[in-house]
Parts: C-alpha cells; structure tokens; sequence
C-alpha cells in the first residue's frame, strides 16, 4: 500500500450537487477497492494557468489516499472518461513523506547533541580581556583638512 495524491480539475459551471455527488462516487470507489481515504480537499474555484477545453477557471479537488497501483489505475480511467474533470494529477508522495521524516529525526538529533554539549545555563561566556582585541591603539592627533580639524594657515 502506498500513499497518493490526486489532483483534479472540474468543470467550472457544474452544479454543485453534481461535482459532490461525482467525488463521493470516487471515494466509495476507492474505499470499495480496499483503499483508505485520508483526505478529501474542495479547494473551490480558481483561475488556471492556461486555457483547457475553452475553460479559464475550474474547481479544484484533492484526494489524499493509501491504495495499491490496481485501484489508482481505476480511479485515473473514471477521471479520464468523466465528463466534469478538464484535468488530473496523481502523484505517489510515501516517498516525499519517508524523506521529510527521515529529516526531521536527523534535525532532532543534531538539536539534542547541541544542547548536551551547551554550557549550563547562567554560565556564560568567559570575559574578554582587553589584549585579546589586538595592539592598543593610542589616539594620534587628526591630520589637517579631515573633518573636525581646524584648518591651519599655509606657511610661505
């Protein structure tokens, strides 16, 4: 069993009741096929990028489900032959989810080692002593015409 998301575009002037009777269709499909649905997103209207099928706008739908490659291809040839979706987009994400966790344990881990080797708390720093900043500088008197100087008269 692996984790999917499916991603499709329908129709902009469908009814509602026609685009939610369509995804409760794929849904007991799904489940029917022995798959669990996770997730089940309408994320409404919005503008495409580019014109499909004369349509500028459609509405969004997202399915997040765990199935096997057999009911994915079932679920992609009822979005292929229905007339409401103008477009899909399956995308297998266990992988991208197994990465992402695999990170944040390596993340853990470093925030762990960091805060074992961190000094105790109200200890601070050591003070820095004035030698370590380097040779001491006295100040020397400014060179004429630079700013803040008096300007003296030329000698001739």
């Amino acid at each position: 069993m692996r984790i999917y998301e499916e991603l499709f575009i329908i129709k902009p002037d469908a009814p509602d009741e026609e685009v939610d009777q369509f995804v409760e269709q794929l849904r007991t499909q799904l489940i029917a096929a022995g798959a669990t649905v996770d997730k089940v997103d309408k994320w409404g209207k919005r503008r495409l990028a580019y014109r499909v099928d004369k349509y500028r706008e459609g509405s969004y739908v997202l399915f997040q489900f765990t199935a096997g490659p057999e009911s994915v291809k079932e679920f992609e040839r009822r979005l292929r032959v229905s007339d409401l979706v103008l477009k899909f987009l399956t995308v297998r994400i266990d992988h991208t989810l197994k990465r992402l966790e695999k990170r944040k344990k390596e993340r853990d881990k470093r925030t762990a080692k960091r805060a074992a080797n961190a000094p105790p708390p109200g200890a601070g720093p050591a003070p820095l002593q004035p030698s370590s900043f380097g040779p001491q500088i006295s100040e020397a008197p400014a060179a004429p015409g630079m700013p803040g100087t008096p300007l003296q008269p030329k000698e001739e």
